[in-house]
């Protein structure tokens, strides 16, 4: 099948076949903190990928042998890999310094050594894998083959290793937490209702270009999305990176901190076409609330999480959420397939002459310049066809 020669799409020119879940969790596992792990266990992962070669450094202490797990990571290197980045789990923090970043989130590869740094998705993931992607670059297809293969290898043999498990009480948050977010959920609710007041005494100021009823959803939206976000913040800062969840979310294993916030913060607003669920019963959603309601709950907020479950209205409104999503997947699927066929038979009989121009069947000149720039998709750099920063970082270390 020659699935080699298909890891880089001729869209983009990236990297499309990668580590995804457990060998990002493995690698991140392995590489998170600078750390030796003894001999046998550094052989037992050495052995899984194949490796025939001189063990790395070894350390004595207490009497016994360890390697340090970075030295390990290098092994699938080639010896002439250079290059710095940030990985996936940086904070975007003020104190970070590049080399010197506290969360041991940026990445530096000297020689094809890691020097510090974490590994995960934008180390070897499709679409983002900046170590894969340079390996395919310099070294060719059956070599970016080879990586992917080893990585994942020892990846999976990483984390059979260290132990990897989740359950439910991986969203579970102290109470001072829950207090914060309810705290949190008040505020915005009184916020809202604040807005509606104002809105129903002719008080609220319209925005530029929107009437005065678009004015107040769209306050109210930002409103409900900021009350999501804080939730989410207070949930994630307590459940840490220890946590088997966000360890997966961070590394960009699977899922995201959108989701384990949904778990234990807060679900948030329920939009139907964009805007706060109003379609229903008449003068309001449900008999449930009061006619001309306008408050949080009676559009579809939903202030429970997951965890704690819903309430019933709350069941409904989210179901009707649900259901857009459904509804946009199955028409979405049938209306691009159509388009591509139509594109195809359209397209079909144009080609690259000698002269670098494109022409039909004909003859006739569609393009003068492949693509009006001449860049075959395939071998550029992002869509570029000089990779700028890397001549930049080559002629600073004088390579």
């Amino acid at each position: 099948m020659k699935v080699q020669e298909n890891i880089l799409s001729p869209r983009f020119g990236g990297a499309i076949i990668g580590g995804i879940h457990d060998h990002i969790s493995g690698c991140f596992l392995l590489t998170q903190k600078d750390k030796d792990i003894p001999i046998e266990d550094a052989s037992h992962i050495l052995a899984a990928i194949g490796y025939k070669g001189k063990l790395p450094e070894k350390t004595k202490k207490y009497e016994k042998t360890y390697v340090n797990v970075k030295d390990i990571f290098s092994t699938l290197l080639p010896k002439d890999l250079t290059l710095e980045y940030k990985a996936k789990t940086c904070f975007n923090c003020e104190v970070c310094e590049g080399v010197k970043c506290p969360h041991n989130a940026y990445v530096v590869v000297i020689n094809g050594v890691l020097k510090q740094g974490t590994i995960d998705e934008n180390s070897i993931g499709a679409f983002k894998g900046k170590i894969l992607d340079r390996i395919i670059r310099d070294h060719g297809m059956d070599a970016g083959r080879e990586f992917i293969d080893k990585v994942t290898r020892l990846a999976i043999a990483a984390i059979t290793l260290f132990g990897f498990t989740t359950a439910i009480d991986d969203e579970d948050i102290p109470d001072e937490a829950r207090r914060q977010i309810e705290e949190g959920l008040k505020k915005a609710l009184k916020k809202i209702s604040d807005l509606v007041k104002a809105y129903e005494n002719e008080e609220l100021e319209s925005l530029p270009g929107r009437s005065l009823e678009e004015t107040l959803e769209m306050e109210i939206m930002r409103v409900t999305g900021r009350a999501r976000d804080m939730a989410g913040e207070i949930a994630g800062k307590h459940l840490g990176l220890n946590n088997s969840a966000v360890i997966m979310a961070k590394s960009g294993a699977r899922g995201s901190m959108l989701n384990l916030s949904q778990m234990s913060g807060c679900v948030g607003q329920q939009a139907v076409r964009g805007e706060r669920i109003h379609r229903g019963y008449q003068y309001r959603t449900l008999p449930h609330f009061k006619k001309h309601d306008l408050g949080a709950s009676a559009k579809g907020f939903v202030a429970s999480c997951y965890k704690n479950g819903l309430s019933p209205t709350e069941y409904f409104f989210h179901s009707m959420g649900g259901r857009e999503g459904l509804v946009d997947t199955a028409v979405r699927t049938s209306r691009s397939g159509y388009m591509q066929r139509r594109l195809i038979n359209a397209l079909e009989d144009l080609k690259v002459e000698n002269d670098g121009t494109v022409r039909h069947s004909g003859g006739q000149i569609i393009q003068f310049v492949y693509g009006e720039d001449g860049v075959d998709p395939a071998r550029s750099v992002g869509g570029e066809a000089v990779d700028v920063d890397r001549i930049i970082v080559d002629v600073k270390r004088g390579a």
